[in-house]
Protein backbone atom coordinates (compact mmCIF):
# COMPACT_ATOMS: atom_id res chain seq x y z
CA UNK A 1 0.00 0.00 0.00
CA UNK A 2 1.09 3.67 -0.93
CA UNK A 3 -0.18 6.54 0.19
CA UNK A 4 1.17 10.27 -0.13
CA UNK A 5 2.10 12.25 2.77
CA UNK A 6 3.32 15.67 3.66
CA UNK A 7 5.25 16.83 6.68
CA UNK A 8 7.18 19.48 8.05
CA UNK A 9 10.86 20.23 8.20
CA UNK A 10 12.34 23.64 9.60
CA UNK A 11 9.06 25.85 8.24
CA UNK A 12 9.01 23.92 4.71
CA UNK A 13 6.25 21.00 3.42
CA UNK A 14 7.59 18.00 2.13
CA UNK A 15 6.44 15.48 0.20
CA UNK A 16 6.85 12.18 0.78
CA UNK A 17 5.39 8.53 -0.14
CA UNK A 18 4.75 5.84 2.57
CA UNK A 19 4.83 2.40 1.97
CA UNK A 20 3.00 -0.11 4.06
CA UNK A 21 3.31 -3.67 3.37
CA UNK A 22 0.03 -5.44 2.31
CA UNK A 23 -0.04 -8.07 4.79
CA UNK A 24 0.55 -5.58 7.64
CA UNK A 25 -2.11 -6.76 10.23
CA UNK A 26 -2.07 -3.62 12.89
CA UNK A 27 1.36 -4.55 14.47
CA UNK A 28 3.60 -2.05 15.07
CA UNK A 29 6.45 -2.30 12.39
CA UNK A 30 10.17 -1.62 11.62
CA UNK A 31 10.83 0.81 9.06
CA UNK A 32 12.95 2.78 7.13
CA UNK A 33 13.58 6.15 5.74
CA UNK A 34 14.41 6.41 2.22
CA UNK A 35 16.99 9.45 0.88
CA UNK A 36 16.98 9.73 -2.58
CA UNK A 37 20.36 11.03 -4.40
CA UNK A 38 21.95 14.03 -5.89
CA UNK A 39 19.40 16.78 -6.47
CA UNK A 40 16.94 13.55 -7.40
CA UNK A 41 13.96 12.96 -6.69
CA UNK A 42 11.90 10.16 -4.74
CA UNK A 43 9.83 9.37 -7.32
CA UNK A 44 10.99 6.49 -10.72
CA UNK A 45 13.99 6.25 -8.72
CA UNK A 46 16.37 4.57 -7.03
CA UNK A 47 14.73 5.89 -4.10
CA UNK A 48 11.46 4.37 -5.05
CA UNK A 49 13.42 0.82 -6.12
CA UNK A 50 14.61 0.52 -2.49
CA UNK A 51 11.13 1.93 -0.60
CA UNK A 52 9.42 -1.01 -2.48
CA UNK A 53 12.11 -3.26 -1.99
CA UNK A 54 11.15 -2.90 1.89
CA UNK A 55 7.95 -2.41 1.83
CA UNK A 56 8.41 -6.40 -0.08
CA UNK A 57 10.56 -7.20 3.22
CA UNK A 58 8.11 -6.27 5.28
CA UNK A 59 8.92 -2.87 6.56
CA UNK A 60 7.03 0.26 6.46
CA UNK A 61 9.14 2.93 4.29
CA UNK A 62 9.05 6.49 4.21
CA UNK A 63 10.70 7.86 0.66
CA UNK A 64 10.48 12.24 0.28
CA UNK A 65 11.79 14.52 -1.75
CA UNK A 66 14.24 16.87 0.11
CA UNK A 67 14.01 21.12 0.50
CA UNK A 68 14.41 22.35 -2.80
CA UNK A 69 13.95 18.60 -4.80
CA UNK A 70 10.85 17.60 -6.35
CA UNK A 71 7.50 18.36 -5.27
CA UNK A 72 8.93 19.75 -1.34
CA UNK A 73 8.66 23.44 -0.55
CA UNK A 74 12.17 25.58 -0.89
CA UNK A 75 14.35 27.40 -3.34
CA UNK A 76 14.26 24.71 -6.24
CA UNK A 77 18.43 23.18 -6.36
CA UNK A 78 19.73 25.15 -3.40
CA UNK A 79 20.66 21.94 -2.06
CA UNK A 80 22.50 21.85 1.49
CA UNK A 81 24.22 18.71 3.21
CA UNK A 82 23.07 19.68 6.22
CA UNK A 83 19.80 20.97 5.27
CA UNK A 84 18.94 17.59 3.85
CA UNK A 85 20.35 15.87 7.44
CA UNK A 86 17.83 18.06 9.10
CA UNK A 87 15.34 16.99 6.56
CA UNK A 88 16.04 13.52 7.38
CA UNK A 89 15.55 13.80 11.01
CA UNK A 90 12.35 15.29 10.65
CA UNK A 91 11.19 12.37 8.57
CA UNK A 92 12.28 10.39 11.42
CA UNK A 93 10.07 12.62 13.96
CA UNK A 94 7.31 12.25 11.51
CA UNK A 95 7.26 8.46 10.88
CA UNK A 96 7.95 7.87 14.64
CA UNK A 97 4.13 9.05 15.42
CA UNK A 98 2.31 6.91 12.80
CA UNK A 99 0.59 3.79 14.48
CA UNK A 100 2.05 1.79 11.49
CA UNK A 101 5.30 1.97 12.91
CA UNK A 102 7.54 0.71 15.78
CA UNK A 103 9.04 4.25 16.69
CA UNK A 104 12.13 2.18 18.50
CA UNK A 105 12.97 0.62 15.20
CA UNK A 106 13.26 3.28 12.48
CA UNK A 107 16.04 2.84 10.01
CA UNK A 108 17.59 4.40 7.31
CA UNK A 109 18.55 4.13 3.73
CA UNK A 110 19.82 5.99 0.80
CA UNK A 111 22.01 5.66 -2.59
CA UNK A 112 24.94 7.74 -3.83
CA UNK A 113 24.41 11.13 -1.90
CA UNK A 114 21.09 9.80 0.07
CA UNK A 115 23.79 7.24 1.57
CA UNK A 116 26.42 9.92 2.41
CA UNK A 117 23.23 12.00 4.09
CA UNK A 118 22.25 8.31 5.90
CA UNK A 119 25.26 7.74 7.44
CA UNK A 120 26.02 11.28 8.89
CA UNK A 121 22.47 11.44 10.24
CA UNK A 122 22.56 8.02 11.58
CA UNK A 123 26.24 9.00 13.33
CA UNK A 124 24.03 12.36 14.86
CA UNK A 125 21.04 10.68 15.71
CA UNK A 126 20.37 7.97 18.13
CA UNK A 127 16.90 7.39 17.02
CA UNK A 128 18.03 5.94 14.38
CA UNK A 129 18.44 2.06 14.82
CA UNK A 130 19.87 0.60 11.60
CA UNK A 131 21.89 2.24 8.65
CA UNK A 132 22.08 0.93 5.03
CA UNK A 133 24.12 2.98 2.75
CA UNK A 134 24.03 2.02 -0.93
CA UNK A 135 27.15 3.46 -2.94
CA UNK A 136 27.75 6.32 -0.37
CA UNK A 137 30.78 8.46 0.49
CA UNK A 138 32.04 9.59 4.06
CA UNK A 139 34.22 12.85 2.73
CA UNK A 140 33.37 15.45 0.10
CA UNK A 141 36.36 16.78 -1.36
CA UNK A 142 38.02 12.73 -1.77
CA UNK A 143 35.14 12.13 -3.43
CA UNK A 144 35.42 14.61 -5.76
CA UNK A 145 39.33 14.50 -6.34
CA UNK A 146 38.21 10.76 -7.45
CA UNK A 147 35.35 12.12 -9.77
CA UNK A 148 38.00 14.40 -10.92
CA UNK A 149 40.93 12.34 -11.50
CA UNK A 150 43.48 14.31 -13.69
CA UNK A 151 44.86 17.57 -12.60
CA UNK A 152 43.62 19.55 -15.62
CA UNK A 153 39.58 18.04 -14.61
CA UNK A 154 40.08 19.17 -10.94
CA UNK A 155 41.42 22.60 -12.00
CA UNK A 156 38.71 23.03 -14.03
CA UNK A 157 35.89 21.85 -11.12
CA UNK A 158 37.55 24.29 -8.91
CA UNK A 159 37.82 26.81 -11.48
CA UNK A 160 33.90 26.89 -11.68
CA UNK A 161 33.38 26.64 -7.70
CA UNK A 162 36.13 29.81 -7.46
CA UNK A 163 34.43 31.52 -9.93
CA UNK A 164 30.91 30.74 -8.62
CA UNK A 165 32.33 32.19 -4.87
CA UNK A 166 33.30 35.51 -6.91
CA UNK A 167 29.74 35.81 -8.49
CA UNK A 168 27.93 35.48 -5.25
CA UNK A 169 30.26 37.66 -3.62
CA UNK A 170 30.10 40.63 -6.20
CA UNK A 171 26.40 39.85 -7.51
CA UNK A 172 24.53 37.73 -4.24
CA UNK A 173 23.21 35.85 -7.19
CA UNK A 174 24.47 31.94 -7.52
CA UNK A 175 26.30 30.74 -10.41
CA UNK A 176 25.14 28.10 -11.82
CA UNK A 177 26.70 24.70 -13.11
CA UNK A 178 25.72 21.00 -15.29
CA UNK A 179 25.26 18.48 -12.47
CA UNK A 180 27.39 16.54 -14.59
CA UNK A 181 30.22 19.11 -14.26
CA UNK A 182 29.88 18.16 -10.43
CA UNK A 183 29.18 14.77 -10.79
CA UNK A 184 30.27 13.32 -14.06
CA UNK A 185 28.54 10.63 -15.15
CA UNK A 186 29.06 7.99 -18.06
CA UNK A 187 26.53 8.56 -20.93
CA UNK A 188 25.31 4.52 -20.68
CA UNK A 189 24.10 5.06 -16.94
CA UNK A 190 22.42 8.09 -16.84
CA UNK A 191 19.24 6.54 -18.15
CA UNK A 192 19.00 5.24 -14.09
CA UNK A 193 18.51 9.15 -13.49
CA UNK A 194 14.87 10.02 -12.38
CA UNK A 195 13.57 12.25 -15.36
CA UNK A 196 12.57 14.72 -12.34
CA UNK A 197 15.58 14.77 -11.33
CA UNK A 198 17.44 18.21 -11.69
CA UNK A 199 20.12 19.25 -14.56
CA UNK A 200 21.94 22.25 -13.28
CA UNK A 201 23.17 23.32 -9.67
CA UNK A 202 24.42 26.54 -7.84
CA UNK A 203 28.14 26.41 -7.02
CA UNK A 204 26.97 26.42 -3.36
CA UNK A 205 25.52 23.23 -3.85
CA UNK A 206 28.99 21.69 -4.93
CA UNK A 207 30.80 23.48 -1.74
CA UNK A 208 28.56 22.38 0.52
CA UNK A 209 29.04 18.58 -0.60
CA UNK A 210 32.71 19.35 -0.46
CA UNK A 211 32.63 20.09 3.37
CA UNK A 212 30.72 17.25 4.03
CA UNK A 213 32.06 14.06 5.81
CA UNK A 214 29.98 11.28 6.94
CA UNK A 215 33.80 9.95 7.88
CA UNK A 216 33.53 12.19 11.14
CA UNK A 217 30.67 10.86 12.75
CA UNK A 218 30.11 6.91 11.02
CA UNK A 219 31.63 5.85 14.14
CA UNK A 220 28.80 6.87 16.51
CA UNK A 221 26.08 4.75 15.05
CA UNK A 222 27.70 1.51 16.47
CA UNK A 223 26.44 -0.85 18.17
CA UNK A 224 23.72 -0.08 15.70
CA UNK A 225 24.04 -2.07 12.27
CA UNK A 226 25.20 -0.67 9.50
CA UNK A 227 25.60 -2.02 6.19
CA UNK A 228 27.93 -0.32 3.36
CA UNK A 229 27.15 -1.62 0.23
CA UNK A 230 29.17 -0.43 -2.50
CA UNK A 231 29.79 -1.55 -6.41
CA UNK A 232 33.18 -2.52 -6.96
CA UNK A 233 34.82 -0.53 -9.82
CA UNK A 234 32.56 2.22 -9.28
CA UNK A 235 32.23 5.09 -11.91
CA UNK A 236 30.17 7.73 -10.43
CA UNK A 237 31.16 7.59 -6.69
CA UNK A 238 34.40 6.07 -6.15
CA UNK A 239 34.49 2.57 -4.01
CA UNK A 240 36.95 3.19 -1.82
CA UNK A 241 34.54 5.60 0.11
CA UNK A 242 32.70 3.02 1.47
CA UNK A 243 36.82 1.27 2.35
CA UNK A 244 36.86 4.36 4.20
CA UNK A 245 33.87 4.55 5.89
CA UNK A 246 34.10 0.62 6.68
CA UNK A 247 37.38 1.48 8.38
CA UNK A 248 36.23 4.50 10.76
CA UNK A 249 33.25 2.65 11.66
CA UNK A 250 32.68 0.30 14.89
CA UNK A 251 30.90 -2.59 14.69
CA UNK A 252 28.08 -4.55 13.72
CA UNK A 253 29.57 -3.22 10.47
CA UNK A 254 29.57 -5.03 6.91
CA UNK A 255 31.14 -3.97 3.82
CA UNK A 256 29.71 -5.60 0.57
CA UNK A 257 31.15 -4.75 -2.62
CA UNK A 258 29.59 -6.16 -5.45
CA UNK A 259 30.98 -6.73 -9.20
CA UNK A 260 29.69 -6.98 -12.51
CA UNK A 261 27.57 -4.06 -11.74
CA UNK A 262 27.67 -0.76 -11.87
CA UNK A 263 26.66 2.36 -9.81
CA UNK A 264 23.07 1.68 -9.66
CA UNK A 265 22.51 -1.67 -7.98
CA UNK A 266 19.24 -2.17 -7.74
CA UNK A 267 18.67 -1.70 -11.59
CA UNK A 268 16.76 -4.23 -12.69
CA UNK A 269 19.65 -7.02 -14.65
CA UNK A 270 21.01 -6.68 -10.83
CA UNK A 271 18.18 -6.78 -8.59
CA UNK A 272 17.96 -10.57 -7.94
CA UNK A 273 21.09 -10.57 -6.48
CA UNK A 274 21.81 -7.08 -4.77
CA UNK A 275 18.46 -7.45 -3.18
CA UNK A 276 19.11 -11.18 -1.85
CA UNK A 277 22.39 -9.74 -0.07
CA UNK A 278 20.49 -6.61 1.72
CA UNK A 279 18.25 -9.31 2.87
CA UNK A 280 20.21 -11.66 4.16
CA UNK A 281 21.46 -8.92 5.99
CA UNK A 282 18.27 -6.73 7.01
CA UNK A 283 17.61 -10.77 8.39
CA UNK A 284 20.48 -11.15 10.72
CA UNK A 285 20.88 -7.47 12.23
CA UNK A 286 17.69 -5.69 11.79
CA UNK A 287 14.66 -8.26 11.36
CA UNK A 288 11.05 -7.61 10.36
CA UNK A 289 8.50 -10.41 12.33
CA UNK A 290 6.47 -10.26 9.34
CA UNK A 291 9.38 -11.24 6.62
CA UNK A 292 8.53 -11.06 2.87
CA UNK A 293 5.52 -10.90 0.83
Amino acid sequence: MQEKVTFESDGLTLSGVLHVPDHYAGEPLPAFIVCHGFVGSKDESHAQIQAEMMENFGYVALRFDFRCCGESEGERAQVRCFDQVADAKNAVTWLAKRPEVDGSRIGITGHSFGAAVSVYTAGVDDRIACCLSSCGWGNGERKFRGQHPTQESWDKFMGILDNGRRHKQETGESLWMSRFDAVPIPQALRQNLSPKAIMEIPTETAWSMMNFRADDVVGNIAPRPLLLFHTANDTITPTIESVRMFEKAGQPTELMLIDTTAHFPLAPADAPRTKAMMKGWLDKFFPSPIGAA
